[in-house]
């Protein structure tokens, strides 16, 4: 994987060539390479011409709340989403995203039977499969899973699958379609509600502290390209919720906790 100064260069300046269609995203999303002279690697591109119309997300674009939340990842301190930028491309402008490899044991979240759930995971809910047996829905105790639950809050995520969770080979995680995020009204549904409850570490709570001090500089302005100012004044207010309370909130119960299909 492209160190990530490297890998947004490429993706700014490099030749997009459209690969194929990942078929199974609800908007168009197309595998493409990206090359600039020696240096090449793969990405994902999501034109904005290939968004479908969201009624509870008016303003802007997916595109946008894409690269707004790789801002805020990067603010964050963590790097917890791949390289993403706008650009234009072969059907107009858009978001890049480079491409992740993930590892041969990169399962960080899963639905199993209750006897086959690692004694270090997580557990999310109990279910019964389409056969009536007990299942489980759980996930990981890693500190970077738990980064990006936190990360989910602060971004307000409404649809944190378990599909959208990456590791990579060398057990970097990662997460990835962050177009229904930053919403002003609360719409956090997630897979990772395993430390609902628990109470944020120091690095958590300076992280948080980070970010707040972030939005007072030049990162408003940059994230107003994306999102609207109400939109990022609720973002102000979500870590402000965090830094009083200091533990993992629970779900609101207005909203579904966890999205469907889960994966």
């Amino acid at each position: 994987m492209l160190a990530d100064d490297v890998a947004v260069e490429l993706l700014r300046e490099g030749r997009l060539e459209v690969q194929g269609r990942l078929i199974e995203a609800s908007n168009a999303t197309l595998l493409c390479s990206v090359e600039d002279g020696d240096v090449r690697a793969e990405c994902v591109y999501k034109p904005v011409r290939g968004e479908r119309p969201l009624w509870d997300f008016p303003d802007g674009t997916l595109a946008g709340r894409e690269v707004a939340s790789y801002l805020l990842s990067e603010a964050f301190g963590w790097s917890l989403v791949p390289p993403t930028l706008l650009r234009e491309g072969p059907h107009g402008p858009g978001m890049v995203q480079l491409w992740v490899e993930t590892g041969p044991d990169s399962e960080l979240v899963d639905v199993r039977s209750p006897r086959d759930v690692p004694s270090d995971w997580l557990t999310v809910l109990h279910a019964r499969d389409e056969k009536g047996e007990p299942v489980v829905l759980a996930h990981s105790d890693h500190e970077e899973l738990r980064r990006l639950a936190l990360f989910d809050v602060v971004i307000n995520n409404a649809d944190r699958k378990g599909g959208h969770v990456l590791c990579t080979p060398g057990g970097r995680v990662l997460g990835i379609d962050h177009g229904v995020s930053l919403n002003a009204d609360e719409k956090l549904r997630t897979v990772l509600w395993g430390w609902l409850g628990r109470g944020l570490d120091t690095v958590e709570v300076r992280s948080l502290e980070r970010l707040r001090g972030e939005l007072d500089g030049e990162l408003a302005d940059r994230l107003g390209e994306h999102i609207t100012t109400k939109e990022i004044q609720a973002l102000r207010e979500r870590i402000e919720r965090l830094l009083e309370s200091g533990v993992f909130p629970a779900p609101s119960g207005e909203w579904p906790a966890i999205p469907w299909p889960p994966f």
